[in-house]
């Protein structure tokens, strides 16, 4: 309410943004404590790094803490803007919620949630008294969380980049939008690749990372096969990354048969990735976390995408100031946008345009195929590496490399 006990007009406008006006908090506008919400996948986490950034930047002197689910917040490792990761289960028993609630119970001055969903919005209201959020939409079933939020933004899952729709936020609350995306760090990284490769690394790196969380994002195997033999061809070592499930680990290990491919798939963690990155000429990687991570830290990538929509879910490139987003929905062979290569695959002629389709593969579940990355040519993808070993400064492609 503003000073006169009136309950302020709200604002919307073309967008379906709605604004109050400001201060948003009290007389001073600034928080002492903020909680983000961000409890989706890893790499939603690194998504939200600009907006955690955004706050840090306008609110130094607030304590920021960031609510992940468990096993997720290997993304904030050593992010100078995090001051606390906070975990909980993605479904919590009633004893986990109980935990969950003793410890952020209005203990925070404002709460911000990158999610529009329920618990998202219920997180959030727990937490503090001032909240500001995603909306899933404007109908009637929403009302509950346009009414908890002082400010809030609409969700666009189509022409919105994710990145830019958390900084939606920041833009909301009236402080400054940063872009960056913040990688995670680990002061033992050296220690811990040593440990793993050998040491020295050999001087023309190349890391492949092919196996995503869900079967309808993965290339096939005889195409990763055919791009690990042609990278030897150019002289370089390929180190192969992966999680350690035992799936996961036994394919990329599969990869891994000659003397000039390692692969470290379960063998080192998140957090130390990015130093191994910083001396690769090259990443490929398909629609995935790592992909994300590899482009915020500079390298080039190469983001092999079949289904998933580019605009909402590009890898962010660095130095990036997009609005809406720096991708287009489809472009053929392949788009780029500084350090980043995005490759779609294209649609069977008998399907017709149907790439990107948005959906979880052709038979729409998680563990579908998509044909469009079954049938991605190797000559596409081997092209599009070579674009960018081409201007990357650490090697180059001979000529019968396309």
């Amino acid at each position: 309410m503003g000073a006169s006990g009136e309950v302020p007009k709200c604002n919307h406008n073309k967008k379906g943004i709605m604004s109050l006006p400001s201060p948003l908090l009290n007389a001073s506008g600034r928080p002492a404590s903020i909680l983000i919400v961000a409890t989706r996948q890893i790499g939603d986490v690194l998504l939200a790094t600009p907006l955690l950034r955004s706050l840090r930047r306008a609110y130094p002197a607030a304590a920021i803490d960031v609510l992940v689910y468990a096993n997720k917040g290997s993304m904030l490792e050593g992010n100078p803007d995090c001051n606390e990761i906070i975990t909980v289960a993605e479904h919590p028993n009633r004893r986990e919620y109980g935990v969950l609630l003793k410890r952020i119970f209005r203990r925070y001055d404002l709460a911000v949630s990158t999610q529009a969903n329920d618990r998202g919005h219920i997180y959030a209201f727990l937490a503090a008294p001032q909240r500001v959020g995603l909306m899933p939409d404007l109908r009637r079933q929403s009302i509950w969380k346009r009414w908890s939020c002082r400010v809030w933004a609409l969700l666009d899952n189509v022409d919105t980049h994710t990145v830019v729709q958390n900084l939606r936020l920041a833009e909301q609350m009236g402080i400054s939008r940063h872009f960056e995306l913040v990688p995670p760090s680990n002061p033992q990284a050296k220690v811990l690749i040593a440990s793993v490769l050998p040491s020295p690394l050999p001087s023309r790196l190349v890391v492949v990372h092919p196996f995503p969380m869900w079967r309808y994002k993965r290339w096939t195997e005889a195409g990763w096969r055919a791009l690990i033999a042609r990278l030897h061809q150019q002289g370089y070592f390929v180190i192969i990354t992966g999680g350690s499930d035992t799936p996961e680990r036994e394919f990329c290990d599969s990869l891994a048969d000659g003397e000039r491919t390692a692969s470290i798939s379960g063998r080192l963690p998140l957090s130390a990735l990015p130093a191994l990155f910083a001396k690769a000429a090259l990443f490929v990687g398909p629609d995935t976390s790592i992909t994300h991570l590899a482009a915020a830290c500079g390298v080039p990538t190469l983001a092999i995408y079949g289904p998933s929509n580019p605009v909402k879910w590009g890898p962010w490139p660095v130095a990036c100031n997009a609005d809406p987003s720096p991708w287009e929905m489809q472009i053929q062979p392949w788009q780029r946008h500084g350090n980043v290569l995005l490759v779609q695959a294209s649609a069977p002629a008998e399907l017709g345009s149907c790439v990107p389709c948005r959906e979880e593969g052709c038979d729409r579940h998680k563990g579908s195929t998509s044909r469009c990355l079954e049938e991605l040519p190797v000559a596409t993808v081997i092209a599009a590496a070579c674009e960018l070993l081409q201007s990357s400064t650490e090697g180059a492609c001979s000529e019968n490399c396309s």
